[in-house]
């Protein structure tokens, strides 16, 4: 054997009998062998400083130990970090970092097994031992854990990209998994069992069996393409490079195996063996080292390591020998940037031989993350006896980044603590003179200080105004448990069918409709399902239409029409909300939120409810003040509150107000003024809460009276005043905002209902209630039935019960004001003044439900009137429900006055006065005429500039009832989809894409134009669209703009009218998927109007299919080339009703057209559902040729 290439001081080495004895290796090496003080071994070996390395040449540059007498299985340098890694036979994995090969750390991946494979990824580490796959972070932490079954027996993995992976070993097949999900995504069958060894090229797979042979397999199917038989024994490794497939193995030779000294060349061009290349050593590993030349390193199982080219001669000058002091290579690998070699032996050491001193494993490495260093500073000792000790004695470390003190005051905000409560003492003798206090010290506290955190701060009532940020605090807890499942956050299940199969029945089994809470500010459900079960108020907005684009009145009349309609099934006020964000006040009062604030739950909902129910009166009052001549685009400002224009809002919730102004000086100041609702005030009470009825209360709050500072007009300056409220006529609808926003106001509340349970016991039982206890269950019936023989069901129907059904209100002729509350059986008697008097009863109140884990949500108990039953039920009765979003349930009227104020926080009372109905004309006439289909101007400024793609209808061609249409509809969206990811692989999504309408086209369905086009309106958004989805909508960016659009641009409003139109006459509309459809433009049309192409050709549990592929197979047609057109798709879904109508219709019996449709699927499964090219199958025809481009 030649030395020449070896260090020299090997020449002449003897091989100690353990190589953790031997003198050669690294220092580092006999970590855990006993020194004397002198570094040297008592064994009395000298450990050398240095390891000499020639330049040019592979030579031994650091050994260490991985585990010791544990030998090495595999060895595999890092492809993204400076660092090699180490497995062995007893399931252990080790990585050393740089060429030093200091150790970096070191973990077990399996219990017994050993490690046959080890493969670097970007973010960890992958582990193949005989049956499990690990991903493992370079820390040792496991990120994912795949087990296979217990037969298995894998030796070898292949990373085809990087998140996809092939795995092989001694069965009859090879597996494909998806890293992305840990998923068995395809099981490949090998023909030829043992796959030990895989490769990759650009053009093949390489899988080496243990039968010796080397099969070369397609990229895309794994199908063998060709194969390789290299050895009649067996293959021990193989590589590939470029155009080269170099093998070693073993022949069987007198019944035995041998180890082959001529490696087998195969050329992938030719695809055939060309000469063998005969090397001086029994090769057992082999692999490419291309630098400047293609040269092979060949290693033996007893260390000996010769380099030779595959198309040219051995030399026996370029063996080298591994100093493996007797033991055999087990493992062996070769850096990517071909500096380093890696030889692991059968007793644990590692062998890292390089080319030069200073190596990198990698030509473009990323750094190595490090634990910190536990490092402990020893601090100077300072003297506390020296007073005159200056602090600047103790050093400072000098910092090389700016300071936190550095930090600009224009980046900061002071938060300040919030201050204490004031001691009750201090509030019993307080004397306010004007809007100040005084008090004397009551000497509890020290003075100028204060404990930093207030513990009874930590307890106070602060649910009202948010809930915690933190997942952590949002965990279920005990008190979670008093929201009744029914009051509780209701949410939409998405699938992959969107919401076909979610069950809204399940939530509601009246015949009412519910809101849909997924829309961005949808909070205000409830009120608007108050403002709905108002029959005046419901009548109004159906009666108005005004040409303002967005007018808030209009679009509750359109969605009031949609829950006319409805039986059961939810809607959306998308188009609603849509137009409800485009009004500058209700931004300016902070009524628009933003989607982070809903799904945090950071609002106070209870309070952005009754500012809600302030804005919207005011609103619908200023538009639908009656004006004179036609109604015509008015803007918030053109009408001011109290004008001279009246409205029926105006009638039913306005209240004339006498303010009067009393300054300390005489002068009396009084102002008229009107206002729509009324909000409590609680009295400022520093004792016990005294009892109070809610009509004492309800008075104070609407004849209210104050201390305040005002100018004085008479004394020229700011003067104590006091303001009083009268009010000069009593409302239609009384409104009541509750105002309960702290926990001030809702211990006032559960007192009076403590109080006023107190009471009613009192009076059914004639017994005055113990103090000292609680009553069990038994006595409280026995009580219950103490009066008339009436037993209460439960103790708990009568808890918490503060307001009543009915109140009586009176105004005297001095304009006195009388609030009672009312038995609701008793009707007013002839003494009673039945214009002056008014009993209201309780029709709706609106609740703030709490829960921490949601943030709390908002529902509505509504007394539904006789008429809406006759109208969906056919009975006449009245019934209180719950309405919360799509959830609807018959409640008795008992929980919609209770008020648990832990969890149930009243928001907002709707008393509505006793035969209201009489006043009021609640006939509905139709406002939407004939009118709206005519021809209309283009909101774009260059429509002119090119051609009209409809035709508008003539008055001889209005639609009548029975009328086809054909209908499309295209989309952008808004707001992208969120969905996550659950660890099982599957994706559920958790609020939809939102999406707008963009495109609505209407063509003629029977007549000489039938196919034309009526309608091919293009709707214009203020809003950010996110993707236009060209390729399935057509429209591209600027269309919808009308600075730059060419289309003819138009609200959604005037096209909602449109169709409105030609569902109120009765038309029946075409389409292919018309349901989405329908849902985005927010419109309901009745079921019998509806011929959806997508039902009519579809077999139950089956695939819904697309309109491309059934005008293929029925119509010989191709459309939707490149992107969607809405006029070509809406009369293509018209021909197939007209050829459904000829297949069903003509002659084909049911029977025979099921198998028509059997066909359809049959012949979709085989083409996979996709139109063949035009030289495919078949030549589909050009859609029949309507003129797209009409000059008018």
């Amino acid at each position: 054997m030649n030395f020449e290439g070896l260090d020299p001081a090997l020449a002449e080495y003897v091989p100690a009998l353990h190589p953790a004895l031997d003198p050669h290796l690294s220092a580092s090496l006999l970590q855990n062998v006993e020194l004397d003080p002198e570094g040297v071994p008592l064994e009395g070996i000298p450990v050398p400083d240095s390891v000499h390395i020639m330049e040019g040449m592979y030579s031994e540059l650091h050994t260490v130990v991985s585990e010791v007498g544990v030998p090495v299985s595999f060895s595999h340098f890092d492809l993204h970090e400076e660092m090699l890694w180490v497995g062995n036979h007893g399931g252990h994995a080790t990585s050393f970092f740089g060429p030093a090969l200091e150790r970096y750390s070191s973990f077990q991946v399996h219990s017994s097994d050993d490690i046959r494979q080890i493969q670097s990824l970007e973010n960890g580490v992958l582990f193949l031992t005989k049956n499990n796959l690990k991903y493992m972070s370079r820390g040792g932490l496991i990120i994912f854990d795949y087990l296979m079954d217990e037969s298995e027996d894998m030796h070898s993995l292949l990373l085809t990209d990087p998140s996809t992976l092939l795995i092989g070993g001694l069965s009859s097949h090879v597996i494909e998994i998806d890293l992305n999900t840990v998923q068995e995504t395809q099981k490949y069958t090998v023909e030829v069992p043992g796959v030990t060894i895989m490769r990759q090229s650009n053009r093949f797979f390489f899988c080496g069996h243990t039968s010796g042979k080397v099969s070369l397999r397609d990229l895309r199917t794994f199908a063998v393409e060709h194969e390789f038989d290299a050895y009649s024994g067996s293959l021990s490794d193989f590589d590939v490079h470029g155009n080269l497939l170099v093998t070693c193995g073993f022949s069987s030779r007198m019944n035995g195996l041998a180890c082959d000294r001529f490696l087998k060349v195969y050329d992938l061009r030719m695809l055939r063996a060309i000469t063998p290349l005969q090397v001086h050593i029994d090769p057992l590993f082999l692999k490419f080292i291309p630098t400047y030349t293609s040269r092979l390193a060949i290693i033996s199982q007893t260390g000996q390591c010769q380099f030779c080219e595959p198309t040219g001669l051995a030399n026996p000058a370029d063996i080298f020998h591994v100093n493996t002091v007797g033991q055999l290579i087990m493992s062996f690998d070769v850096s990517a940037s071909k500096q380093a070699m890696v030889f692991g032996d059968s007793e644990g050491c590692v062998h890292l031989w390089a080319d030069s001193p200073e190596i990198t494993f990698n030509t473009y490495s990323r750094e190595t993350d490090f634990a910190l260093p536990c490092i402990v500073d020893t601090l100077p000792h300072l003297d506390w006896n020296q007073d005159l000790m200056p602090l600047s004695l103790i050093p400072v470390p000098l910092t090389t980044e700016s300071l936190l003190s550095d930090w600009p005051t224009a980046n900061s905000a002071p938060a300040p603590r919030r201050a204490p409560p004031v001691d009750p003492e201090i509030l019993r003798t307080m004397k306010k003179v004007g809007f100040i206090g005084y008090a004397p010290n009551p000497r509890t506290r020290l003075r100028n200080q204060i404990p930093y955190r207030l513990k009874e701060l930590d307890n106070e009532f602060d649910n009202f105004s948010q809930v915690s940020e933190s997942p952590i605090g949002r965990e279920e807890e005990p008190h979670i448990y008093m929201v009744a499942k029914k009051y509780r956050k209701v949410t939409i299940k998405y699938s992959k069918l969107g919401l076909e199969d979610f069950d809204f029945k399940h939530y509601n089994k009246t015949l009412f409709a519910g809101l849909e809470p997924h829309i961005p500010n949808a909070y205000c459900n409830c009120m608007i399902q108050v403002l709905y079960f108002l029959e005046p108020v419901r009548c109004l907005v159906q009666n108005h239409l005004c040409q303002k684009e967005f007018c808030l009145s209009c679009e509750l009349g359109f969605l009031f029409h949609m829950l006319d309609l409805s039986r059961g099934d939810p809607c959306q006020g998308s188009n609603f909300l849509r137009a409800f964000r485009t009004i500058p006040e209700a931004a300016a009062l902070g009524l628009i939120l933003a989607d982070s604030d809903e799904a945090t739950g950071k609002v106070n909902l209870g309070r952005l409810i009754q500012s809600w129910n302030r804005f919207i009166l005011t609103q619908l009052h200023q538009e639908t003040q009656e004006q004179e001549g036609p109604q015509a685009y008015r803007g918030i400002g053109s009408s001011n509150f109290g004008s001279s224009g009246d409205s029926v809002i105006g009638q039913l919730f306005s209240c004339e107000v006498e303010n009067c102004s009393m300054c300390r000086c005489g002068k009396e100041t009084v102002r008229v003024s009107s206002t729509l609702l009324f909000t409590l005030s609680y009295p400022e009470s520093n004792d016990k809460i005294k009892d109070y009825e809610f009509a004492q209360i309800l008075k104070r709050s609407i004849c209210l009276e104050q201390n305040t500072q005002a100018w004085c007009e008479n004394c020229e300056k700011y003067q104590p005043t006091v303001q009083t409220r009268n009010i000069r006529c009593l409302p239609d609808v009384l409104v009541i905002n509750c105002e309960v926003n702290s926990s001030k106001e809702a211990d006032f509340w559960t007192v009076q209902a403590e109080y006023a349970f107190k009471k009613l016991m009192m009076k059914k039982g004639g017994l005055e209630l113990p103090k000292s206890r609680e009553l069990p269950l038994g006595e409280w019936n026995e009580l219950g039935m103490a009066e008339g023989g009436h037993c209460y069901t439960s103790i708990e129907e009568l808890k918490n019960i503060w307001i009543p059904y009915s109140i009586k209100m009176k105004l005297s002729k001095n304009k006195e004001l009388e609030v009672y509350n009312w038995d609701e059986s008793c009707e007013l008697t002839v003494l009673d003044d039945q214009e002056s008097t008014y009993v209201y009863d309780l029709m709706a109140t609106i609740v703030h439900i709490l829960d921490s884990r949601t943030g709390g949500s908002l529902v509505g108990h509504i007394k539904v009137g006789e008429t809406y039953h006759q109208r969906k039920e056919g009975v006449t009765h009245q019934q209180w429900y719950l309405f919360n979003d799509f959830l609807i349930e018959p409640v008795d009227k008992c929980e919609a006055v209770q008020f648990d104020m832990s969890w149930k926080v009243p928001a907002i009372l709707y008393y509505v006065r006793r035969n209201l109905h009489s006043k009021y004309n609640l006939s509905i006439k139709n406002p939407i005429e004939a009118s709206v289909l005519l021809a209309e101007a283009s909101l774009a400024r260059k429509q002119r500039k090119c051609h009209a793609t409809f035709i508008p209808l003539m008055l001889n061609e209005m639609p009548q009832a029975g009328d086809l249409v054909g209908l499309d509809a295209e989309f952008v969206t808004l707001n992208e989809e969120e969905a996550e990811l659950r660890s099982d692989g599957t994706k559920s999504t958790i609020k939809p894409s939102q999406m707008s309408v963009a495109r609505i086209t209407c063509v003629r369905g029977q007549g000489p134009n039938e196919g034309v086009p009526f309608i091919d309106d293009y709707i214009s958004t203020q809003e950010q669209v996110v993707d236009y989805l060209t390729q399935y909508s057509g429209i591209k960016p600027g269309d919808l703009d009308a600075k730059i659009s060419s289309k003819h641009l138009t609200t959604l409003k005037s096209t909602y009218l449109k169709l409105r139109f030609l569902i109120d006459v009765g038309v029946k509309f075409v389409g292919h998927g018309l349901q989405k459809d329908f849902r985005v433009i927010n419109i309901m049309v009745p079921k019998d109007q509806v011929i959806d192409t997508v039902y009519l050709f579809h077999m139950p549990r089956k695939r819904m299919i697309s309109l491309r592929f059934l005008a293929w197979y029925f119509l010989d047609l191709k459309i939707q080339g490149e992107t969607h057109d809405s006029i070509e798709d809406a009369r293509t879904a018209l021909q197939l009703y007209r050829k459904y109508m000829e297949l069903s219709s003509g002659g084909l019996e049911p029977e025979e057209f099921r198998k028509v449709l059997k066909g359809l699927y049959e012949k979709g499964r085989k083409m996979d559902w996709k139109v063949p090219e035009p030289d495919g199958q078949s030549s589909p025809k050009s859609a029949a040729v309507y003129s797209s481009v009409l000059p008018l």
